[in-house]
């Protein structure tokens, strides 16, 4: 269902792209949390759990597309962020994408870029989890990870990991997260301008 303008005109910003549409059955609260429960703030990962393997690990593939090369296509079904190369080729890298209900289909533009950002959860997720801290600095222990590339002016994000053994899981409120390793690689990748893509479907 496509989320009504009404109440919600301030998440997008104008020229940015449109608004996104979440998943059927998703609640509107969806919109207005960013992160899983389960995240641990605080953790700091292992330089070799944060190796992926398999699948998961950044590589070159052959992807058919019209897009323009440095387009980004997210398939949530997949677990899998696309930048597009251009002679059907992409970079792949797996990512954690939304729990059932906080996922969603549409079209942004990163916004603004950020190293090592903070994390302030919001009231929802502090009302389920009271032990969460109302801010956390960036650092190796955020569950925002080593970088944060900002969909248009919504709260969502495709940011990086404390908890890199999420990644290939539906586990977070409806951003997309990669391991601090593959985030900086996009990061640097991308500038601020680059075209979204969000695909959602269900898995066959």
């Amino acid at each position: 269902m496509v989320l009504a303008a009404a109440g919600l005109a301030g998440l997008w910003l104008a020229g940015l792209g449109a608004a996104p549409v979440l998943a059927q059955g998703a609640p509107a609260s969806a919109m207005r949390e960013t992160m899983a429960i389960g995240d641990e703030p605080g953790r700091v990962p292992t330089p070799e759990a944060e190796q992926l393997e398999g699948p998961l690990a950044r590589q070159l593939v052959y992807f058919r597309s019209n897009e323009a090369p440095g387009t980004i296509v997210i398939h949530t079904s997949e677990r899998f962020l696309y930048l597009v190369q251009g002679n059907n080729r992409a970079l792949r890298y797996g990512i954690g994408v939304g729990r059932e209900g906080f996922q969603w289909s549409g079209l942004q533009r990163i916004s603004r870029k950020s190293e090592w950002p903070d994390w302030r959860p919001p009231p929802e997720m502090i009302a389920r989890q009271p032990y969460l801290p109302r801010f956390m600095a960036g650092g190796p222990g955020n569950p925002m990870g080593a970088r944060g590339l900002y969909l248009g002016a919504t709260i969502y994000r495709i940011h990086g990991t404390n908890q890199p053994q999420t990644i290939g899981q539906s586990v977070s409120s409806g951003c997309f997260r990669l391991v601090n390793n593959d985030v900086a690689d996009l990061y640097e990748r991308v500038p601020v301008g680059t075209k979204v893509i969000v695909r959602h479907a269900a898995a066959l």
